[in-house]
């Protein structure tokens, strides 16, 4: 009953996202509809649509099970996802939509008009983004087992399929609707069931606080805010992954992208503002199963991983009819969050790819393809490689992966757009100096991460947190090189600084590959 139940819950968020993004094909007509949905989004719609695709199978299924198998610490990951929007409201928001750009390397090109410079942008956001959409595989692909016993692989194919015909139907403009509506979806997925299971809760009397206890395959559960010795660690690993989710946020490309589609800066900031209080609204539930999951599954199944405790809560608190379908509502929420947020990175990757690989690519074959066209094909290379990529990485666990794509685009795009915006002397061999320094230590530590394990003291410690240190060291490369090249910054730089920090005049907009 549970599994054919969430089965129906599941297949009808799919068909529901689907036939949203296929009504939206009919106010989808230009390559900016597709883009930036016409740059026409209202702050509270876009906040919503932000809200939907921001919270991912990290957000839904990840922070449950780092705080049932980690204790309270792990509280720092929501208030980090959070804070990353305060960060972005106060540095970047409004300047980001006033320099008219379709998308990060749009950006990086306007700003320091640098076309390598671009093409290093294009490869970060390609790499960041799908760094970030094999989680929301992992998440199905968990989630569908835990479910109903299928393998695997079936969850990640029925949300590439999805994800991919969503997006080839109408882009922004009609994934806007989409992502705002999945927002509420598991809002209200996450919320009603955890409310109930509080209940149950009450009634049957458990104390929160229990002894440790033993989780299949692995060593001693700490109790709730328990020290284990090793309190440098927790300090440091808590400051690193602050410093990731608060920093990264800001170089998120399918985060960064929703900023283009709003009429102008005071829009943008309205909708940031708008964002904190949905993103707050909605972790207040997460770690509420965490905890009961610490008192009602000391146990896991075997081979069930600690990201599913969301998914398996509801059945064991609440045995029957009720269990079956607080079940359903959870199994719903969760497609619904990886279906977005992947859906909102194949946008933001398919948008570079189409500008800076398909369409050159075709060119040069003396191929002819408009807009549209180079922007579905885009699509189908945006969601076929992460599919490919989840086969290698669907072991990790999803906070940990999500957590190393914030790193990476904290040490990459934060340095560029906060010192683009706020720092007249940078050039373009600064920024690209540090984005490398940022992309080559942090790559090199996820690597360690995902291959042989990061080991332990001081060694293992600081590979798995690595935006501590790899974050710092891009942003002083960024300053050095810049200062060593000052007769790189360009011609234009008081003119575009202006444009930036210019208080709401309608922005001119500018082509997608700046012409000088």
């Amino acid at each position: 009953m549970t599994a054919t139940l969430a089965l129906v819950t599941i297949a009808a968020v799919c068909i529901g996202t689907v036939l949203a993004g296929s009504f939206g094909l009919r106010w989808s007509r230009t390559t900016q509809d597709f883009y930036v949905a016409g740059r026409a989004v209202s702050p509270a719609w876009n906040a919503a649509a932000i809200g939907g695709e921001y919270l991912s199978a990290a957000s839904f299924l990840g922070i449950a099970g780092l705080i049932y198998a980690d204790g309270l610490d792990m509280l720092w990951y929501p208030v980090g996802y959070t804070m990353g929007f305060v960060v972005l409201l106060v540095l970047v928001a409004a300047p980001l939509r006033r320099s008219g750009a379709y998308t990060l390397p749009d950006f990086a090109e306007t700003r320091l008009s640098s076309h390598r410079l671009r093409q290093l942008c294009t490869l970060l956001v390609v790499l960041i983004g799908w760094l970030y959409f094999v989680p929301q595989l992992q998440g199905a692909g968990l989630a569908l087992f835990a479910l109903t016993g299928a393998p695997s692989w079936v969850g990640a194919m029925a949300v590439t399929i999805v994800v991919t015909a969503n997006v080839l139907a109408g882009g922004m403009r009609s994934l806007t609707l989409v992502q705002a509506v999945h927002y509420w979806v598991k809002l209200i997925a996450i919320a009603i069931p955890a409310i109930a299971l509080v209940g149950y809760w009450l009634k049957d009397g458990q104390p929160l606080s229990t002894a440790p206890w033993p989780p299949v395959g692995a060593g001693t559960l700490p109790t709730l805010g328990a020290d284990d010795g090793s309190s440098w660690s927790t300090l440091y690993g808590s400051y690193s992954t602050l410093v990731a989710l608060c920093l990264g946020t800001m170089g998120l490309p399918h985060v960064v992208v929703r900023f283009y589609t709003n009429p102008d800066g005071r829009t943008a900031r309205r909708t940031t503002v708008v964002v904190i209080g949905l993103l707050g609204l909605f972790y207040l539930f997460p770690p509420v199963y965490g905890m009961l999951a610490r008192i009602y599954l000391p146990h896991l199944p075997t081979g069930v991983a600690e990201d599913t405790v969301t998914l398996l809560l509801p059945q064991v608190m609440a045995p029957g009819t009720v269990g079956d379908i607080l079940t359903a509502v959870v199994a719903a929420g969760a497609f619904a969050a990886f279906l977005s947020t992947a859906s909102g990175l194949t946008v933001a990757i398919a948008g570079v790819l189409d500008q800076s690989v398909v369409r050159p690519l075709l060119s040069r074959t003396h191929a002819t393809i408009d807009g549209i066209g180079g922007f579905r094909l885009a699509t189908v290379l945006a969601t076929t490689i992460p599919w490919l990529l989840w086969w290698e990485l669907r072991g990790a666990g999803l906070a940990t992966t999500v957590g190393l794509a914030f790193a990476l685009a904290a040490a990459t795009f934060c340095p560029l757009l906060v010192l683009g915006v706020w720092w007249p002397k940078l050039t373009a061999p600064g920024a690209a100096a540090g984005m490398i320094t940022g992309a080559v230590s942090t790559v090199v530590a996820i690597v360690v991460v995902v291959t042989d394990g990061p080991g332990t003291g001081w060694g293992g410690v600081i590979v798995s947190q690595p935006a501590a240190w790899t974050v710092p060291l891009a942003f002083l490369m960024c300053v050095l090189v810049s200062w060593a090249t000052p007769r790189q910054i360009p011609r234009h730089t008081g003119r575009t600084m202006a444009r930036l920090h210019t208080p709401e005049r309608p922005p001119a907009e500018i082509p997608s590959s700046y012409d000088g």
